[in-house]
């Protein structure tokens, strides 16, 4: 009978297509496969990338920052000294000046008696004459003094229409109420958490792949064991068939093992469908084209179960290495920082400025159309003073924050405790069942040699043989499903200690 087995599984160990035409693949090189092109994955990476880059970001605030401002205005007006009264006053200068002079003089000569005028007109001198050279003196005068009033108003013109200005600046902070160490602080902890996230897509993806990998070893098992079976049926109905023409079988014998025949094509069917969809989900998280043909180094192993248990850690060192835990570390680590930044709200803020500034018009120079400049050196000091509690507002919600977080990683760290428990429970569990599947394995092939030899020596019915033959089947397919469950249980256990792929 074992012969008999072994001959069948060996016909489809690589199933209809020649060996040169199919990938050969172990799980390692699946996991290695799922690493490089998982997109989730590199997704991870590029955040973490992001991370680092926002951190050298980060220590930049420390040092001094220059920049260049340049521009240019037009405008419908120039900048004015003077008073559209005082430009006219002083272009009327020399008018407004001899106009006093001149009517001084009248009242002074009106206020002369008439006995005076006639003494000086016995000499020549009438108030006629005096008032002509007076004008002829005061006209020459005002000309002049109007042509300096109007240079004063002339030397007053700005000429600022078009104007032109540029300044370079430097400023360093000096202190910031400590809003640049915690921001620092913050880079540091969100590329410690970008890497976290890596490691836990990464784990993820190796979780992924060893469930697909191990499903598709089990389907290969239980496709060759379904072929065995109908191989086994077949053989069973083509004996009863020559019993029922020799008349040593009845025909309701020859149908109820017809319909074995039926249902175990229709088993195997479904495995092989089965097997073929989980090929492709396994080939899709490889990486490789769906309709890649691939054969698994572990598919035509006889035992599945010689392998090395996953290492018994305290819980405090799976607890250690678990990458969410370490992210919700990394999230409290945030939160407290993110309240120092709006702590540094209500502290004064102290900074170094100074630079160099041009502008054309010269504002140093009467205005004078060219660049020139002037460098200036200052401190910045910002204090505040009332902003009706908003920040004290914002660092208590803040701190509301940091203890949500804080419960969230202990609920985590009570959960983690219990699935290290689980799956510690669960890896001894599945070896027992094992164990178990063995001595039923053993059993059922007795009782199906046994049932196979009382058939042939015609002192059992064909009923009898089918049920030893259901029974082998069952247990084969038990045990199967019990050397997977090892495998499963371990990598479970793995994955909740924190050490898978290690």
């Amino acid at each position: 009978m074992n012969k008999y087995l072994a001959f069948s599984f060996g016909l489809l160990a690589f199933g209809s297509l020649p060996v040169s035409a199919q990938r050969l693949l172990s799980l390692d090189s699946c996991r290695a496969m799922a690493l490089q092109n998982n997109k989730e994955l590199s997704i991870s990476r590029v955040k973490q990338d992001v991370a680092a880059n926002l951190r050298k970001s980060a220590r930049t605030k420390y040092l001094p920052h220059v920049s260049a401002l340049g521009g240019y205005e037009w405008t419908s007006k120039e900048i004015s000294l003077l008073s559209d009264e005082q430009k006219e006053t002083l272009s009327n200068l020399g008018t407004s000046l001899t106009t006093g002079i001149s009517g001084k003089a009248g009242e002074i000569m009106s206020q002369v008696p008439a006995s005076v005028w006639q003494l000086l007109g016995s000499i020549g001198i009438t108030p006629e004459g005096i008032a002509g050279n007076l004008a002829q003196l005061t006209g020459g005068l005002g000309s002049s003094l109007n042509g300096v009033g109007q240079g004063i108003v002339d030397a007053f013109h700005t000429d600022t229409r078009n104007m032109f200005a540029g300044a370079v600046m430097v400023t360093q902070p000096v202190f910031m109420g400590g809003a640049i160490i915690a921001m620092n602080k913050m880079a540091d902890i969100g590329e410690d958490l970008a890497a976290n996230a890596t490691e836990q897509k990464r784990q993820l993806t190796l979780y992924n792949i060893d469930q697909a990998y191990w499903q598709v070893v089990s389907l290969r098992h239980k496709q060759k064991l379904a072929q065995g079976y109908l191989d086994l049926v077949k053989k069973l109905d083509g004996d009863v068939q020559k019993m029922i023409q020799e008349g040593v079988a009845t025909r309701s014998e020859g149908l109820s093992v017809s319909v074995k025949v039926n249902e175990a094509e229709m088993m195997l069917t479904k495995v092989d469908d089965g097997l073929v969809l989980s090929k492709m989900l396994l080939c899709q998280l490889c990486g490789l084209p769906m309709s890649e043909q691939i054969v698994l180094v572990d598919e035509e192993r006889e035992d599945l179960d010689a392998v090395e248990l996953a290492p018994q850690l305290e819980v405090e060192q799976a607890l250690e290495n678990r990458p969410e835990l370490k992210q919700l570390q990394n999230l409290v680590d945030l939160s407290k920082q993110q309240t120092n930044v709006l702590k540094a709200g209500n502290l004064p803020q102290v900074a170094l400025t100074g630079g160099y500034m041009v502008s054309n018009p010269n504002l140093y120079n009467g205005f004078q159309r060219k660049f020139d400049g002037v460098w200036n050196v200052g401190v910045l000091v910002r204090i505040p003073v009332w902003n009706w509690g908003d920040v004290a507002y914002k660092v208590r919600a803040s701190k509301g924050a940091t203890t949500i977080a804080r419960l969230q990683m202990d609920e985590a760290r009570e959960k983690i405790t219990l699935q290290v428990n689980q799956s510690n429970f669960q890896v001894q569990e599945a070896n027992r069942k094992l164990e178990m599947t063995k001595a039923n394995i053993r059993k059922a092939e007795e009782n199906l040699r046994t049932a196979d030899l009382g058939f042939r020596e015609g002192v059992i019915s064909s009923t009898t043989v089918m049920e030893a033959q259901t029974a082998w089947l069952q247990a084969q397919s038990q045990k199967i499903d019990a050397e997977i469950d090892v495998k499963l249980s371990q990598v479970n256990l793995k994955k909740a200690q924190g050490v898978l792929g290690d």
